[in-house]
């Protein structure tokens, strides 16, 4: 029955194994809807009830680190919580009064749950929407310079590829789901003397409720200023599964209107299941792609010359020339430019 998920029977079988097992959470992996919800509840009596989205709010709310990243969990945790409110659920902390609060003794618990939440849920919008504005602000600053986003389903090893291109090895790597919700940027210097900005991004999974994607839709809007994505796979699953990764990945960005037009696509993680016979695979389906392992620093030389290669082609060429009396900006162009070629005479220096 649509009206409880499943069938009265097999409810009725799950509420039954449960209590033999003292189980206090039950866990469905798949979305269930408002009303779906309130149904089972009743039935299931004072069990927790989990679906998809509410597993991955939670593995959120423990992941969040930044004052952004908490907001938007916080946002989506209320979005998701508002049409599901039941007389079972435990009572927010209520502190009435203050401007827009009304409701006597008569009003029923959950309509003032419900109002307050709507309040809580208007001022996470502003509070974040002033956030989108400094980090545009921010961002306007840096407009000239290449942007990469590393975009991925999560535990790809995004957080590690962006330590081993840039070198440090402060950013946050863990082997867990949706270990970065934050997005981190770094300045790194390529081979060439090539500045570019390198962005970790909130990994992607299967699925992904849109409420959860519109809630980290500040992530997506780095991506869309990129102007090279690298798609980072973990290359030790099994080929469908890293079929389905990539599949996910393309759709993700399709909803989100990212047309990908400079892309890599980098295998990761070759040194956990070295197998032979399924890299000639992955080479020979997908032969612009990338192998490399992140952690051991595999063929990371490669793809920061393939990124230098992409960089270069958006280059522009210009030649300068330059009296005596200008010496002091030759260093400068050095330190800030390719020098293709150089000329010296009497009169000027003729640089391209």
């Amino acid at each position: 029955s649509s009206s409880i998920y499943y069938g009265k029977g097999q409810i009725e079988s799950v509420k039954n194994k449960a209590s033999f097992l003292s189980t206090k959470i039950i866990i469905f992996n798949d979305d269930i809807t408002a009303a779906q919800y309130k149904n089972l509840q009743k039935i299931l009596e004072r069990k927790t009830i989990f679906d998809r989205t509410g597993i991955i709010l939670e593995i959120f709310k423990n992941n969040a680190k930044t004052k952004e990243s908490k907001y938007q969990v916080e946002l989506a945790s209320l979005q998701y919580m508002l049409p599901r409110l039941t007389r079972f659920w435990t009572h927010l902390e209520r502190q009435m009064g203050g401007t827009g609060t009304r409701g006597g003794p008569g009003e029923k618990q959950i309509e003032i749950d419900r109002r307050l939440i709507g309040f809580k849920i208007t001022k996470l919008k502003k509070d974040l929407e002033k956030i989108k504005k400094n980090r545009d602000i921010q961002s306007s600053s840096r407009k000239n310079i290449f942007r990469i986003s590393l975009v991925g389903y999560t535990n790809a090893g995004k957080s590690s590829l962006l330590n081993s291109l840039s070198k440090p090895n402060s950013s946050y790597v863990q082997d867990k789901l949706f270990a970065t919700l934050d997005t981190t940027t770094r300045k790194v210097t390529g081979k060439n003397k090539k500045e570019f900005l390198l962005t970790d991004t909130v990994g992607l999974i299967r699925d992904l409720p849109h409420n959860l994607v519109a809630s980290f839709r500040s992530t997506f809007e780095e991506v869309k200023k990129s102007n090279l994505i690298i798609i980072v796979v973990d290359s030790s699953r099994n080929v469908e599964t890293i079929s389905n990764h990539i599949q996910t990945i393309n759709s993700t960005l399709t909803s989100m209107s990212i047309e990908i037009q400079n892309n890599i696509l980098v295998f990761n993680k070759i040194d956990k299941d070295f197998d032979g016979e399924k890299i000639k695979y992955l080479k020979k389906k997908y032969p612009d792609s990338m192998l490399v392992s992140a952690k051991d620093y595999i063929r990371i030389d490669m793809l920061l010359d393939k990124i230098d290669k992409i960089i270069k082609e958006e280059d522009i060429v210009e030649n300068l020339v330059l009296s005596y009396d200008k010496l002091r900006l030759v260093n400068h162009i050095y330190s800030r430019l390719e020098v293709i070629s150089r000329q010296d005479s009497y009169e000027n220096i003729k640089l391209r």
